[in-house]
């Protein structure tokens, strides 16, 4: 039987031309791999489109001169027709047989960091603690062929800050990459952004450390499953790398580098920009140099960093303008998942339930639980986060 025999529905392309279907979550997913997979169609031209027509599967239904005022060319009208039906059944039983979580751009658990670029990738594939894509986040990166003290104080700041609290972000490479990720598994939690699509792991010796991650922390990709590694992936995964974090700290540098461009993605995104110095006479800190020239806050200890993010005593996660209280670094998955669904628009407990997937036993707990934290507060109407006065 096809997938999409699910959904009761004959064939992909009637689908789509059908207005008398009953939308439900898989459906709504099918609608988002199909546009993940038509060149071009980006954030920019996804916000546009749902803002013309309010919900996605009117895209689907729409006509040809309605989808053109909605910003959508003609060769992807035709894409849009005609969609590659193997390609979406792949990504879809890949990602319902690997327990991976695919969010999309209208889904309440994408990152709101994220979601505020213009080119935020319109689907993630998620693997491991989708939560943590919320958590306040700082990353780190470098050079691929560190000193041996780079690599000790990689894994020594990744530690002391995922220690603090903050979920240690970077991209999975060797080198730097690798020991930020090691550094924050021994005391918290780590999320790796790949620069292919979920199912392939690079580089290939990374395969215990994805592992890994997968079951302490998150591996996190806007590529499809079967994207192989290329050059120009990796420019686009370092945006958001930077597009999840707080602010980037740079550990050993050249003055070409990935590192470099992830940097300059943090400074186009209104984020925090670190560096460690070094000797003049490493290469290695001429990269950290150029950026301290250029105004990235020269980083000596962990403090450094968490002075700046008002975060040193009492931390406290950026959302939407608003400062809330950051949880105890010990707060389990299934509060994280409740936490991570509520904000400052008082949340009621049949959303809180339904968004974070837990019974309803669990989630009052877990509520009462947050409260004496003083992490939430309830309010008319539900509950909402706890800001900073």
């Amino acid at each position: 039987m096809k997938w999409w025999a699910r959904f009761a529905l004959p064939t992909l392309p009637q689908t789509l031309n059908r207005k008398d279907i009953t939308l439900n979550s898989q459906t709504i997913i099918l609608y988002w791999l199909i546009l993940l997979r038509i060149p071009g169609i980006g954030a920019a031209t996804l916000r546009q489109a749902l803002t013309f027509f309010g919900t996605i599967d009117k895209i689907f239904n729409a006509s040809f001169q309605e989808l053109r005022l909605a910003g959508f060319s003609s060769k992807q009208i035709t894409l849009l027709r005609k969609p590659n039906q193997s390609l979406a059944e792949a990504d879809f039983i890949w990602a319902e047989k690997n327990n991976c979580h695919l969010i999309s751009l209208e889904d309440a658990r994408y990152p709101l960091l994220l979601k505020e670029l213009p080119d935020a990738p319109i689907l993630l594939f998620v693997q491991g603690e989708v939560s943590l894509l919320k958590s306040p986040q700082i990353a780190l990166v470098g050079t691929r062929h560190p000193t041996a003290n780079g690599r000790q104080m990689a894994a020594e700041f990744a530690f002391f800050l995922a220690e603090k609290g903050l979920t240690i972000t970077s991209g999975l490479a060797l080198g730097i990459d690798a020991e930020s990720h090691i550094g924050a598994l021994a005391a918290g939690k780590t999320i790796a952004v790949c620069g292919t699509g979920l199912d392939l792991v690079y580089p290939s010796a990374h395969h215990k450390l994805a592992e890994e991650i997968k079951l302490k922390g998150a591996l996190v990709s806007e590529f499809p499953p079967g994207e192989k590694p290329k050059a120009k992936n990796f420019p686009q995964r370092n945006r958001i790398i930077s597009g999840l974090s707080l602010g980037t700290l740079v550990i050993e540098a050249a003055i070409r580098s990935g590192s470099l461009i992830t940097a300059r993605f943090a400074v186009e995104q209104g984020r925090e920009v670190f560096a460690i110095p070094g000797s003049i006479q490493n290469p290695l800190a001429h990269g950290c140099h150029a950026l301290i020239r250029q105004g990235a806050k020269l980083v000596e200890t962990t403090e450094d960093i968490l002075e700046e993010l008002s975060i040193l005593h009492e931390a406290f996660l950026p959302n939407n303008g608003i400062l809330y209280k950051l949880p105890p670094a010990d707060l389990g998955a299934d509060a994280q998942k409740i936490l991570a669904c509520i904000g400052s628009v008082a949340t009621t407990l049949d959303a809180i339930i339904i968004n974070s997937g837990l019974t309803p036993s669990k989630v009052s707990s877990m509520l009462l639980s947050l409260e004496l934290l003083g992490l939430i507060t309830a309010v008319t109407g539900g509950f909402i986060r706890v800001t900073l006065n």
